[in-house]
C-alpha cells in the first residue's frame, strides 16, 4: 500500500523524537536544562530556602589583641611561622571588627537572606574556663546579631572555626586533650545564653575532619603536629593523632549539643548542627577495586564525621582498617552522640578521581589506614577532573554538587541539609590587575553551574534548606594568605574599602529572580568599576 507523508505525520515524528530525546536525558541523569539563554533563578528553589554568605572570626576581624581579646593558637602560629606567601597574618584581616556594620549594609544590598559568620572563642572566653567571660566581646557578637535581625537576616554562627585561645594550646597541646570537650562545652554554653535568643541556626565545629587533617596529618596549621611521609614537623604521628582529635571534637560537639537540646532548644526554638569539608569522591577507572576506593574516600571523610552523630558511632569500614588505633564510644557517649545533630552543615567545592592502593602502586603518603588507602588525583590521561582554581584540590566540577548531596540524602535518611560553603578562587596570576579580578566572569559562571547542580539534587527529593557563597568578600585564606581570593566583593588592603565584583551584581540580580542577568566579560576597565558599584 502506498503511503503519504504528510505534515501532520511529520510534526507526530517529530514530537515522538522530541520525548525520546528528553526520556534519554532523563535515564542518562544529565545536569539539569540550565544555560545563559535559560539560566537558573531563584524561583527554582524551595519557598523559604535561605541564600546567604559566610566568612569567618579569624579570616576577616582583625582587632588581634583589642578590647580584652586574648592570642589565638593562629595568632601565635602566624606571628612566630609566617603564613601566606609573604608571612602575612590575620592581625587586621578585613577589619571587620570596626567595619561591621558597612558589612551588614552591604549584606543587605546583596539581598541575602542568612548570614554564616563564626564567634571568636578568644575575644569571649580570652582564658577559657580559668578566666571570666569578656563583655566587650559579648557586646560585639550583639551588635552584629542585632542588627542583622533587624535587616532580617537569618543568623547562622559557627561557634568554633579553627581558633580558640592560645592558652588552651599551651595548657593542652590542643584538640589532642580530652579536657578540650569541656572547654568547647562551656564555651558554647556561654554562646547559648549570650547569643541564643536570637540566633536559631548554631553549627558547633566547622570541617573537624579537615582540621584534623591539616593539623595533625599535614602539619599545615597549628599546632603544626606531622611526621613522615605526611610532612617534616618536629612533632606527632600522622596516622595517629587525626583519630584522636577527631574523636575528641565529635564528642564535643555531641556534649554541647546534647545541653543545648536538653536546657536551651525549647526555650530558644534553634536548631544545630555540624558541618564537614565534603569532596565528592569519582573512581579513577571503571575498574571495581577504584569504585570501592571512592566509596572507601567517601566513608573516611564524610562518614567519619556524621556517622557517630547520627548513628552513634563510626562506619564499621573504619574499624576495619584501623583496628584497636581507632578511639570507641563508650555506652554512654554512643547513646547523646546518635541523633545529635538536627542539619547537616556540606562544605563542597569540587569532586576528584580516587585510586585503589591495596593492589596497586600509590604514593607513600596515600598507601596508609588514615587515608583509606586511597590516592587522589585531579587529572586523568592527561586530563583534568575540571577547570582548574588557585587551590590546589579544587576543581570546578558541578555535577559534584548533585552527587554529594545525594549520597549525603542516601546514607543520613534525608536529614535535612544546608550546603555551608561553596566557592570559587580564582587561578594565582602574577601581578593581576584591580579590573581583572572585578571582572570575575569565571565566579559567575561557577555559582550557576553548581546552583543548578543543586537544584536538579533538590528536585529529586534532597532535603536541602540553604546555600550559602564561600565567602562574603575577600579575605584571609589561613596558610594562603590574601592571594587567594574567594569573595563576592574585593578588599583595598591599604583603604580596606569593599568594591564588589561582577558576582556580586550577578547574586544580587540572582536573589530579586531577575532571569535577565548580562555575564559578558567586560573589557573597558572604567565601565568594570562603574558596573561593580552596587
Amino acid at each position: 500500500m502506498e503511503y503519504t507523508i504528510t505534515t501532520n505525520t511529520i510534526q507526530i515524528y517529530l514530537l515522538f523524537v522530541i520525548l525520546f530525546l528528553n526520556l534519554e536525558a532523563s535515564i542518562n541523569g544529565d545536569e539539569p536544562s540550565f544555560s545563559q539563554q535559560h539560566p537558573i533563578k531563584r524561583s527554582d528553589f524551595p519557598s523559604g530556602f535561605l541564600f546567604g554568605a559566610a566568612t569567618s572570626a579569624y579570616q576577616v576581624e582583625g582587632a588581634y589583641l583589642e578590647d580584652g581579646k586574648s592570642l589565638s593558637n593562629w595568632d601565635q602560629f602566624c606571628h612566630s611561622k609566617g603564613c601566606g606567601e609573604k608571612g602575612e597574618n590575620g592581625d587586621v584581616a578585613n577589619d571587620h571588627y570596626h567595619l561591621f556594620m558597612k558589612d551588614i549594609e552591604m549584606m543587605q544590598s546583596l539581598g541575602i537572606n542568612a548570614y554564616r559568620f563564626s564567634i571568636s572563642w578568644a575575644r569571649v572566653l580570652p582564658r577559657g574556663r580559668f578566666g571570666e567571660v569578656n563583655p566587650l566581646g559579648i557586646m560585639f557578637y550583639n551588635k552584629i546579631i542585632d542588627n542583622l535581625v533587624l535587616k532580617g537576616i537569618e543568623t547562622f554562627v559557627t561557634i568554633h572555626h579553627h581558633d580558640f585561645p592560645q592558652e588552651l594550646q599551651d595548657r593542652y597541646g590542643s584538640w589532642l586533650d580530652p579536657q578540650m570537650q569541656d572547654e568547647f562545652v562551656h564555651f558554647a554554653e556561654t554562646c547559648f545564653k549570650s547569643f541564643g535568643d536570637r540566633v536559631k541556626y548554631w553549627i558547633t565545629i566547622n570541617e573537624p575532619n579537615l582540621f584534623a587533617e591539616m593539623a595533625y596529618e599535614k602539619g599545615s596549621y597549628p599546632p603544626n603536629h606531622c611526621s613522615q611521609p605526611f610532612g617534616n614537623c618536629l612533632a606527632g604521628n600522622s596516622d595517629v593523632e587525626p583519630l584522636f582529635v577527631m574523636h575528641n571534637m565529635l564528642l564535643a560537639h555531641g556534649k554541647a549539643a546534647k545541653l543545648y537540646h536538653e536546657q536551651f532548644q525549647s526555650k530558644q526554638g534553634g536548631s544545630i548542627g555540624l558541618v564537614a569539608h565534603c569532596f565528592m569522591y569519582e573512581p579513577f577507572t571503571d575498574s571495581d577495586l577504584d569504585r570501592k576506593a571512592a566509596e572507601r574516600a567517601l566513608i573516611f571523610n564524610i562518614g567519619w564525621s556524621f556517622d557517630p552523630p547520627i548513628f552513634g558511632d563510626y562506619p564499621q569500614e573504619m574499624y576495619e582498617y584501623h583496628g584497636n588505633e581507632l578511639p570507641r564510644f563508650s555506652p554512654e557517649e554512643k547513646a547523646f552522640m546518635k541523633n545529635s545533630i538536627d542539619f547537616i552543615g556540606i562544605n563542597h567545592y569540587s569532586a576528584i578521581f580516587t585510586k585503589d592502593c591495596t593492589n596497586s602502586s600509590c604514593l607513600e603518603s596515600a598507601n596508609r589506614a588514615i587515608k583509606g588507602f586511597v590516592e587522589i588525583t585531579g587529572e586523568r590521561d592527561g586530563v583534568l577532573i575540571g577547570d582548574p582554581t588557585s587551590m590546589e584540590r579544587f576543581f570546578v566540577v558541578p555535577r559534584g554538587m548533585e552527587e554529594i548531596v545525594n549520597y549525603v540524602k542516601t546514607r543520613y535518611n534525608n536529614t535535612p541539609m544546608f550546603v555551608t560553603e561553596n566557592g570559587y578562587s580564582s587561578p594565582n596570576v602574577q601581578d593581576v590587575q584591580v579590573e581583572e579580578i572585578l571582572n570575575d566572569v569565571k565566579r559567575i559562571e561557577f555559582h550557576q553551574s553548581y546552583l543548578a547542580s543543586l537544584a536538579k539534587a533538590i528536585s529529586n527529593g534532597a532535603d536541602v534548606r540553604g546555600y550559602f557563597i564561600w565567602s562574603l568578600m575577600d579575605n584571609y585564606e589561613w596558610t594562603l594568605g590574601y592571594n587567594v581570593r574567594f569573595g563576592l566583593h574585593y578588599v583595598d588592603r591599604k583603604t580596606f574599602d569593599r568594591i564588589p565584583k561582577q558576582s556580586a551584581k550577578w547574586y544580587q540580580d540572582f536573589l530579586k529572580n531577575n532571569t535577565n542577568v548580562d555575564i559578558a566579560a567586560i573589557t573597558n576597565p572604567e565601565s568594570v568599576r562603574t558596573q561593580a558599584h552596587i
